[in-house]
């Protein structure tokens, strides 16, 4: 682990590049970002693959600089799908028309909250990027939650990966 610079990276393929070169052949690369303890993002290089991006509040990195380079047109255009989408859409089809209802009759507390520019107040991305490194989505989530600080979820995940005293040597 160590601490790298960022005023060079302007996108997401320049901070997998940096990635990319700080690993030894192609191992797996995580990189840790936190912005002023308002939110933090997880970002995983393997090899030549797409990096995979978890980030604790999409809205709040959405004000800052570098969530331009963390919240990619795919990862905040995938952020109204769910995985019960397709079950949703079954249901609907199910249904009589008598039953369903429009956009304009649905109560604005089921609609989900959404910072600047329509991204989404919350987590957001693969929030099963280090499940095979022992942490499950569950607990990467729940680092993400309501009143939860970024900065006591990176030592906590830091630990959880056995790399907490490099992190702490790097603050």
């Amino acid at each position: 682990m160590s601490e790298t610079e960022l005023d060079n990276v302007e996108t997401l393929a320049d901070l997998a590049d940096l990635a990319r070169e700080s690993a030894q052949d192609d191992d797996t690369v995580l990189l840790f970002i936190e912005q002023e303890d308002t939110w933090f993002a997880v970002v995983r290089v393997d090899g030549e693959d797409d990096p995979r991006i978890f980030v604790s509040d999409a809205a709040a990195a959405a004000r800052s600089s570098y969530g331009d380079v963390v919240l990619t047109e795919e990862l905040v255009g995938r952020a109204g799908d769910s995985e019960f989408d397709d079950l949703d859409n079954l249901v609907t089809d199910l249904e009589d028309g008598d039953a369903e209802l429009s956009a304009d009759d649905e109560d604005d507390e089921d609609r989900p909250l959404t910072g600047p520019g329509g991204v989404p107040v919350g987590p957001l991305g693969d929030s099963e990027l280090l499940t095979e490194f022992g942490v499950p989505a569950a607990d990467l989530l729940e680092l993400s939650g309501e009143g939860a600080e970024p900065g006591d979820a990176l030592a906590e995940l830091a630990e959880a990966l056995g790399c907490g005293e490099v992190l702490e040597a790097v603050r």
